[in-house]
């Protein structure tokens, strides 16, 4: 067994965390009020109506805010994560476009750990709010690792590196013109696999 074989690379928000759940709460008690018929949109500028700069502003001051110690789980993965790790022997290494504040990683961390235990993440490599993962994918490259993402342009850039993707699926990444017409599982890109749940991405791994 080569040393990646049980190391899997993942995505912090919208893969292990309900950002969008917590980023929303955030917004309101801040008297921000979604849109009618936006309620869907993942982009936070559409679904409060504000502008490409106040939206990325508002995402920085909440990456970068106490609520990173607090963010609840997405659907099943505390669960399998769990079980991946404690039966099966895989480690988890974060790649997450947070914040450079040491705070907001600390945080993060400490709540990875709170939801997920103390052993299962080996490692994180944290990035300014927004900054893609071409760099940190590419540490990677050509592995066959696995990499687990709610972004598709991340997904792709998984992909290109030689990584074995795995998307979860959102609202948000659902709608775009290069998943058309795909059933569920793989489609027409061989290396991403769509799932929409941790016991999807579960039985994946582990057959």
């Amino acid at each position: 067994m080569g040393r990646f074989d049980r190391k899997i690379l993942v995505d912090c928000d919208g893969v292990l965390m309900n950002w969008e759940y917590a980023m929303n709460c955030w917004m309101q008690q801040r008297g921000f009020e979604i849109k009618p018929d936006f309620d869907n949109s993942y982009d936070i500028g559409e679904r409060y109506g504000l502008n490409k700069t106040k939206s990325k502003e508002l995402v920085r001051d909440f990456n970068s805010s106490a609520a990173m110690g607090f963010l609840p789980p997405l659907r099943d993965a505390i669960h399998y994560v769990r079980k991946l790790h404690e039966q099966h022997g895989y480690i988890f290494h974060m790649i997450t476009s947070l914040s450079l504040d040491e705070h907001a990683q600390r945080l993060r961390r400490m709540n990875t750990e709170k939801l997920f235990g103390e052993t299962a993440f080996s490692g994180y490599t944290f990035l300014d709010t927004g900054a893609d993962k071409n760099d940190a994918l590419d540490k990677y490259r050509d592995s066959g690792m696995t990499w687990i993402e709610d972004k598709i342009e991340n997904a792709l850039v998984g992909e290109e590196a030689g990584l074995d993707c795995l998307l979860m699926e959102h609202g948000h990444n659902m709608d775009i013109h290069e998943f058309e017409g795909h059933h569920h599982g793989r489609f027409q890109r061989e290396n991403i696999t769509i799932v929409k749940n941790w016991k999807e991405i579960y039985e994946y791994l582990c057959g």
